[in-house]
C-alpha cells in the first residue's frame, strides 16, 4: 500500500508541483492550503508524513507542528517543514517544536522527494529486529511499544528523538560520531543535517536530563560525537 503524504502550503503552485513529483514517486497525496484545514486533515486522514509550510495564514507551520506533536494519535507522524526563511533561528524553532527535517525554499522537488523517502524509511520498523527493552539509570526504552519512561514517567519523543536515543542506548559506552548518528537515525547525509542533529540532541537532552547543561545520560565527546551511559555525576 502506498504511503499517504499531506502537503500543507498556501502556495498553490508549490503544492501542484510537489504533488506531481510525489505521485510520480508512487505516493498518495493529500493537499491543504492553510494550517487549520491541514490539521483537520491530519486528524481525519492520518497521513504517513506531513510536508508543512512555515508561513501560512491562520495556523502557521509552527502551530500545526505543535498541535500534531501534542495529539497522542498523531505525534509519531514524521514532519518535514518547508520554509522560505533563511534565518537559522527559524529553522531551529521548527525543529524544537518537533519537526524532523526542514527544506529551505527555493528547493529541488527531487530533493524533497528524497527527504520524504529517507524520513519514511528511517521510521519503518525492521521486522528482523527483536523487540528490546533498554534500561540505564532511571531511563527505560521499549522499542516494541515505542515508549520511553524516566523514573516511571512517560517521556514524549518525536520519531527522530526516539531513534537517536535507541541507537545511543543500544551502543551504550560506545562513542558515535556525528556522521554515524546522522546516517543511522536521520537517513541520508544531506547538507544541513548536521544542524538538524544538533537541534534533535538539544531537544532530547531537555526531555531526559535534569540539567541539560550537565547531562547524566548523553555525553558529548568533543571533536568526536556522543556517548550514552548513565553517570551519577554530570558527564559533560
Amino acid at each position: 500500500m502506498a504511503h499517504k503524504i499531506l502537503i500543507c502550503d498556501d502556495d498553490h503552485d508549490v503544492v501542484r508541483l510537489m504533488r506531481g513529483y510525489l505521485e510520480q514517486a508512487g505516493y498518495d497525496v493529500l493537499t491543504a492550503y492553510d494550517g487549520d484545514t491541514g490539521f483537520q486533515m491530519m486528524r481525519s486522514e492520518k497521513p504517513d508524513l506531513l510536508l508543512v509550510d512555515l508561513m501560512m495564514p491562520g495556523k502557521d507551520g509552527i502551530e500545526v507542528t505543535r498541535l500534531v506533536r501534542n495529539d497522542p494519535h498523531l505525534r509519531s507522524t514524521p514532519i518535514i517543514m518547508l520554509t522560505a526563511k533563511v534565518e537559522e533561528t527559524d529553522r531551529v524553532i521548527g525543529l524544537e517544536m518537533g519537526a524532523d527535517d526542514y527544506v529551505t525554499k527555493p528547493y529541488s522537488p527531487r530533493e524533497v522527494v528524497a527527504r520524504v523517502k529517507a524520513r519514511l524509511r528511517s521510521f519503518e520498523p525492521d521486522p528482523h529486529l527483536e523487540t528490546k527493552v533498554l534500561r540505564d539509570g532511571g531511563l527505560t526504552l521499549d522499542s516494541g511499544r515505542h515508549e520511553v519512561t524516566l523514573n516511571g514517567r512517560n517521556i514524549d519523543l518525536t520519531n527522530s528523538e526516539f531513534k537517536l536515543l535507541q541507537i545511543l542506548m543500544e551502543g551504550a559506552g560506545y562513542v558515535f560520531s556525528r556522521e554515524a548518528l546522522i546516517t543511522k537515525a536521520l537517513g541520508d547525509d544531506y547538507e544541513g543535517l548536521d544542524r538538524t542533529l544538533d537541534s534533535h540532541m538539544r531537544n532530547l537532552r531537555k526531555k531526559i536530563e535534569v540539567n541539560p547543561r550537565k547531562p547524566l545520560y548523553i555525553h558529548t565527546v568533543y571533536g568526536v560525537g556522543y556517548r550514552f551511559g548513565f553517570k551519577g555525576e554530570s558527564g559533560g
